[in-house]
Protein backbone atom coordinates (compact mmCIF):
# COMPACT_ATOMS: atom_id res chain seq x y z
CA UNK A 1 0.00 0.00 0.00
CA UNK A 2 2.79 2.58 0.69
CA UNK A 3 4.39 1.84 -2.27
CA UNK A 4 1.31 2.33 -4.28
CA UNK A 5 0.94 5.79 -2.55
CA UNK A 6 4.16 6.68 -3.09
CA UNK A 7 3.68 6.15 -6.98
CA UNK A 8 1.21 8.48 -6.76
CA UNK A 9 2.52 11.11 -5.32
CA UNK A 10 4.15 13.01 -8.08
CA UNK A 11 1.07 13.05 -9.56
CA UNK A 12 -0.46 14.50 -6.89
CA UNK A 13 2.35 17.26 -6.64
CA UNK A 14 2.02 18.44 -10.06
CA UNK A 15 -1.60 18.78 -9.72
CA UNK A 16 -0.89 20.72 -6.59
CA UNK A 17 1.31 22.73 -8.03
CA UNK A 18 -0.59 23.31 -10.96
CA UNK A 19 -3.53 24.84 -8.80
CA UNK A 20 -0.83 27.01 -7.29
CA UNK A 21 0.99 28.31 -10.36
CA UNK A 22 -1.96 28.43 -13.00
CA UNK A 23 -0.54 28.36 -16.69
CA UNK A 24 -0.51 31.87 -18.77
CA UNK A 25 -2.31 31.91 -21.23
CA UNK A 26 -1.38 31.92 -24.70
CA UNK A 27 -1.22 36.12 -25.69
CA UNK A 28 -2.18 37.23 -29.09
CA UNK A 29 -0.97 40.68 -30.60
CA UNK A 30 -2.97 42.94 -32.71
CA UNK A 31 -1.04 44.26 -35.64
CA UNK A 32 -3.89 46.34 -36.74
CA UNK A 33 -6.83 47.65 -35.01
CA UNK A 34 -8.94 50.67 -36.31
CA UNK A 35 -12.01 51.93 -34.36
CA UNK A 36 -14.16 53.81 -36.82
CA UNK A 37 -18.07 55.60 -36.69
CA UNK A 38 -20.03 56.14 -39.48
CA UNK A 39 -23.97 56.76 -40.03
CA UNK A 40 -24.37 53.39 -39.78
CA UNK A 41 -22.76 52.96 -36.46
CA UNK A 42 -19.38 51.79 -35.29
CA UNK A 43 -17.07 49.27 -36.43
CA UNK A 44 -14.59 47.04 -35.46
CA UNK A 45 -11.26 46.27 -38.08
CA UNK A 46 -8.14 44.56 -36.58
CA UNK A 47 -6.10 41.47 -37.03
CA UNK A 48 -4.50 39.39 -34.46
CA UNK A 49 -1.38 37.53 -34.96
CA UNK A 50 -0.15 33.92 -33.77
CA UNK A 51 3.73 32.90 -34.29
CA UNK A 52 1.85 28.84 -35.00
CA UNK A 53 -0.72 26.74 -33.74
CA UNK A 54 0.56 24.79 -30.52
CA UNK A 55 0.68 21.17 -31.81
CA UNK A 56 -1.76 19.73 -29.38
CA UNK A 57 -4.78 22.10 -30.89
CA UNK A 58 -3.68 21.29 -34.80
CA UNK A 59 -3.45 17.15 -33.56
CA UNK A 60 -6.89 17.59 -32.29
CA UNK A 61 -7.67 18.79 -34.99
CA UNK A 62 -6.91 16.36 -37.33
CA UNK A 63 -8.55 13.73 -34.97
CA UNK A 64 -11.60 15.26 -35.78
CA UNK A 65 -12.40 17.52 -32.43
CA UNK A 66 -14.42 20.81 -33.99
CA UNK A 67 -12.46 23.66 -32.36
CA UNK A 68 -14.73 27.06 -31.31
CA UNK A 69 -13.38 30.55 -31.25
CA UNK A 70 -15.57 33.55 -29.89
CA UNK A 71 -15.14 37.39 -30.54
CA UNK A 72 -17.04 39.83 -28.04
CA UNK A 73 -17.12 43.10 -27.81
CA UNK A 74 -19.03 44.75 -24.76
CA UNK A 75 -20.03 48.64 -24.38
CA UNK A 76 -19.85 50.03 -20.75
CA UNK A 77 -21.08 52.88 -19.15
CA UNK A 78 -18.80 54.58 -16.38
CA UNK A 79 -20.07 55.58 -13.20
CA UNK A 80 -18.93 57.40 -11.07
CA UNK A 81 -21.15 56.43 -8.13
CA UNK A 82 -21.16 52.68 -8.89
CA UNK A 83 -19.47 49.74 -11.13
CA UNK A 84 -19.94 50.37 -14.93
CA UNK A 85 -23.19 49.44 -16.20
CA UNK A 86 -22.52 46.71 -19.79
CA UNK A 87 -24.97 48.40 -22.22
CA UNK A 88 -24.44 46.04 -24.99
CA UNK A 89 -23.03 43.16 -26.41
CA UNK A 90 -22.17 41.46 -29.70
CA UNK A 91 -20.32 38.01 -30.36
CA UNK A 92 -19.43 35.90 -33.13
CA UNK A 93 -18.05 32.10 -32.75
CA UNK A 94 -16.63 30.53 -34.91
CA UNK A 95 -16.62 26.76 -35.19
CA UNK A 96 -13.43 25.47 -37.53
CA UNK A 97 -13.32 21.51 -38.09
CA UNK A 98 -11.15 19.35 -40.55
CA UNK A 99 -12.64 17.56 -43.28
CA UNK A 100 -10.92 14.25 -43.79
CA UNK A 101 -12.50 13.09 -47.36
CA UNK A 102 -11.72 16.22 -48.94
CA UNK A 103 -8.25 17.41 -46.89
CA UNK A 104 -9.94 20.78 -46.14
CA UNK A 105 -10.51 23.05 -43.53
CA UNK A 106 -14.49 24.42 -43.10
CA UNK A 107 -14.92 27.54 -41.27
CA UNK A 108 -18.51 28.43 -39.94
CA UNK A 109 -20.08 31.92 -38.82
CA UNK A 110 -22.63 32.93 -36.27
CA UNK A 111 -23.39 35.45 -34.85
CA UNK A 112 -24.60 34.71 -31.38
CA UNK A 113 -22.91 33.51 -28.21
CA UNK A 114 -23.67 29.53 -27.48
CA UNK A 115 -23.96 27.57 -24.37
CA UNK A 116 -22.96 24.43 -26.25
CA UNK A 117 -21.41 23.12 -29.96
CA UNK A 118 -24.71 21.65 -31.03
CA UNK A 119 -27.09 24.53 -30.84
CA UNK A 120 -24.82 27.37 -32.92
CA UNK A 121 -26.93 28.07 -35.72
CA UNK A 122 -24.37 28.76 -38.54
CA UNK A 123 -25.13 31.32 -40.83
CA UNK A 124 -22.11 30.96 -43.56
CA UNK A 125 -19.70 28.53 -43.79
CA UNK A 126 -16.07 28.78 -46.37
CA UNK A 127 -13.47 26.20 -47.16
CA UNK A 128 -9.59 27.27 -46.70
CA UNK A 129 -6.84 24.82 -48.02
CA UNK A 130 -4.66 24.75 -44.95
CA UNK A 131 -4.68 25.13 -41.21
CA UNK A 132 -2.79 28.78 -41.33
CA UNK A 133 -5.35 30.00 -44.32
CA UNK A 134 -8.41 29.15 -41.70
CA UNK A 135 -6.78 30.80 -38.50
CA UNK A 136 -5.60 33.72 -40.44
CA UNK A 137 -9.37 34.11 -41.28
CA UNK A 138 -10.30 33.43 -37.40
CA UNK A 139 -8.33 35.69 -36.06
CA UNK A 140 -9.30 38.49 -38.34
CA UNK A 141 -12.85 40.77 -38.70
CA UNK A 142 -13.27 43.96 -40.84
CA UNK A 143 -16.04 46.00 -40.30
CA UNK A 144 -17.60 44.24 -37.67
CA UNK A 145 -20.54 46.19 -36.63
CA UNK A 146 -20.01 47.00 -32.56
CA UNK A 147 -22.91 49.49 -32.09
CA UNK A 148 -26.04 50.93 -34.19
CA UNK A 149 -25.83 54.41 -35.15
CA UNK A 150 -26.30 57.31 -32.66
CA UNK A 151 -25.66 54.46 -29.67
CA UNK A 152 -23.70 55.66 -27.20
CA UNK A 153 -24.03 59.61 -27.46
CA UNK A 154 -21.72 60.51 -24.80
CA UNK A 155 -18.48 58.96 -25.87
CA UNK A 156 -16.28 60.45 -23.28
CA UNK A 157 -18.26 57.94 -20.52
CA UNK A 158 -18.32 54.92 -22.54
CA UNK A 159 -15.36 52.34 -23.10
CA UNK A 160 -14.97 48.89 -25.70
CA UNK A 161 -13.81 45.52 -24.01
CA UNK A 162 -12.95 43.49 -26.30
CA UNK A 163 -11.71 39.68 -26.54
CA UNK A 164 -11.12 36.74 -28.60
CA UNK A 165 -10.28 33.36 -26.99
CA UNK A 166 -10.36 29.78 -27.76
CA UNK A 167 -13.78 28.34 -26.03
CA UNK A 168 -12.97 25.32 -24.43
CA UNK A 169 -16.49 25.24 -22.69
CA UNK A 170 -17.86 24.40 -25.79
CA UNK A 171 -15.83 21.18 -26.81
CA UNK A 172 -17.05 17.72 -26.07
CA UNK A 173 -17.27 17.20 -22.40
CA UNK A 174 -14.97 13.96 -22.11
CA UNK A 175 -12.63 16.32 -24.08
CA UNK A 176 -11.66 18.83 -21.48
CA UNK A 177 -11.13 16.88 -18.45
CA UNK A 178 -7.70 16.79 -20.31
CA UNK A 179 -6.96 20.36 -20.63
CA UNK A 180 -7.19 22.10 -17.55
CA UNK A 181 -3.59 23.01 -16.90
CA UNK A 182 -2.44 22.73 -20.57
CA UNK A 183 -1.00 26.27 -21.71
CA UNK A 184 -1.53 25.57 -25.55
CA UNK A 185 -5.04 25.84 -24.90
CA UNK A 186 -5.30 28.88 -23.18
CA UNK A 187 -5.37 31.16 -26.44
CA UNK A 188 -6.69 34.61 -25.93
CA UNK A 189 -6.45 38.27 -26.39
CA UNK A 190 -8.10 41.58 -24.33
CA UNK A 191 -7.92 45.22 -25.10
CA UNK A 192 -9.97 48.26 -23.76
CA UNK A 193 -10.32 51.56 -25.30
CA UNK A 194 -12.11 54.50 -24.65
CA UNK A 195 -15.21 55.46 -27.01
CA UNK A 196 -13.07 59.04 -27.32
CA UNK A 197 -10.84 56.91 -29.86
CA UNK A 198 -13.27 56.32 -32.58
CA UNK A 199 -12.97 58.24 -35.59
CA UNK A 200 -15.36 60.01 -36.61
CA UNK A 201 -15.06 58.94 -40.46
CA UNK A 202 -13.58 55.24 -42.25
CA UNK A 203 -10.99 56.32 -44.17
CA UNK A 204 -8.72 54.13 -42.58
CA UNK A 205 -10.25 51.23 -43.25
CA UNK A 206 -7.90 48.52 -45.19
CA UNK A 207 -8.80 47.26 -49.14
CA UNK A 208 -8.74 43.75 -48.41
CA UNK A 209 -11.63 41.58 -47.84
CA UNK A 210 -12.90 39.39 -44.69
CA UNK A 211 -13.76 35.63 -45.17
CA UNK A 212 -17.31 36.45 -44.03
CA UNK A 213 -19.87 38.83 -44.76
CA UNK A 214 -20.35 40.94 -41.64
CA UNK A 215 -23.21 40.07 -39.87
CA UNK A 216 -25.72 42.92 -38.43
CA UNK A 217 -27.30 40.72 -35.68
CA UNK A 218 -28.84 42.90 -33.01
CA UNK A 219 -26.58 43.60 -30.01
CA UNK A 220 -27.90 41.77 -26.92
CA UNK A 221 -29.42 44.46 -23.92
Amino acid sequence: MLRRCLGWLPAVLLMWLAGLFPLQARELEAEQLSLQRTADGIYLTTRLVMDEPPSSVEDALLRGVPLYFVWRADVYRERWYWTDKRVSTVVRTMRLAYQPLTRRWRLSLASEPASSGANLQYAVHQNFESLDDSLRAIMRVVRWRLAPAGDPEDDDAHRIELSFRLDLSLLPRPFQIGLVNQADWAIEWRHSLSMKAVAATATDLPSESSAFPEPNGSALR
